[in-house]
């Protein structure tokens, strides 16, 4: 199969037009209608083989994955999705491996109305470049670069769940821990098939001050909000939600998959606590849950506490791309 029947064949569904959408797959450029009044929101992020997931993920989950990771840095924004491109390396063509990655990364798509509009693909090691353009009123975007001392920090998670499954899983691939079956698939699916805060993102406009997503740990990614905020932070490390599964583990673990997991994917953001009750109520209806997990200070610190308000000194540090 050559590189335009494989275009043809797995990646031409959203061809038209649409809301938002112009021209779409098949021409040179696609080319995206915003609305007057309206900005555009960009993002790129891409998944490397061996970097960002493991040889035997299920395809499917992976081509999820893959736009999921963009579509958290629109929500984070609180922009609108509107369309994709998809630049895809491949060792060989796996008729089957590639008809499950599309089918996982459509399904995605269309659940977010998320039009995949063009891209290319190449022959080389297995890698995955997504990005996402998205629209929110203009100057209407959230920032890393809002909160104020005296803001709520909350962090999203699942109704019922919380955050470091991710980690967890991975702990579990390098051996360190064990997990029994229906635990191991649980974390394994928060790892490799995030869920985008999108709808949150969306009712968070107007009310939240900053926000960002937690890719690469929740304290790594706070502190480049506080960075851009000039703000610093009280984080209460036994505040933050986990599901059953990592309330099991012991303490230690538990924290290091809370404060400096990654693969969350979930939404770190601040609101004055004027807005608790319009918190509340934008995540029941975006279908989630948020915990408030600590405060806005003036001044440039990032300090974790445990429950009783005692500091915690250990050195966390989030996932970094060239070292890790």
């Amino acid at each position: 199969m050559g590189e335009f029947d494989l275009i043809a064949r797995y990646f031409s569904r959203h061809r038209g037009t649409s809301e938002g959408v112009a021209v779409g797959p098949g021409d040179d450029c696609a080319v995206l209608a915003t609305r007057p009044g309206m900005q555009l929101a960009v993002s790129t992020d891409m998944l490397v083989e061996g970097r960002h997931f493991l040889p035997t993920v299920d395809p499917a989950r992976l081509g999820h994955k893959a736009l999921a990771v963009n579509l958290s840095d629109l929500a984070a924004c609180g922009a609108r999705p509107l369309a994709c491109v998809l630049a895809l390396s491949l060792p060989r063509v796996d008729e089957a491996w590639l008809e499950g990655l599309s089918s996982g990364l459509y399904a995605l798509a269309d659940a977010h109305g998320c039009r995949l509009v063009g891209g290319d693909t190449t022959a080389g090691p297995l890698n995955l470049s997504i990005t996402v353009f998205g629209e929110v009123p203009a100057g209407g975007a959230i920032l890393r670069s809002g909160a104020q001392p005296g803001d709520d920090v909350w962090v999203s998670h699942a109704i019922g769940g919380g955050v470091g499954d991710a980690r967890l899983a991975l702990e579990v691939f390098r051996g360190r821990i064990a997990l029994p079956g229906e635990a191991l698939e649980r974390v394994r699916r928060a790892m490799e098939c995030p869920e985008p805060r999108v709808a949150l993102g969306l009712a968070l406009r107007g009310v939240a001050s900053a926000a960002i997503d937690v890719s690469d740990g929740l304290l790594g990614d706070l502190s480049h909000l506080l960075r851009r905020s000039g703000v610093g932070v009280v984080i209460d490390a036994d505040a933050i939600p986990r599901s059953a599964d990592l309330a099991a583990q012991p303490a230690p673990l538990q924290r290091l998959c809370t404060l400096s997991g990654g693969d969350d994917y979930e939404l770190v953001f601040t609101a004055p606590p004027a807005n608790r009750d319009v918190v509340l109520a934008a995540a029941r209806g975006a279908g989630v849950a948020v915990t408030r997990i600590g405060r806005v200070e003036a001044g440039a610190a990032l300090q974790v506490t445990d429950g009783s308000g005692r500091r915690l000194d250990d050195a966390w540090t989030s996932f970094d791309h060239f070292r890790d």
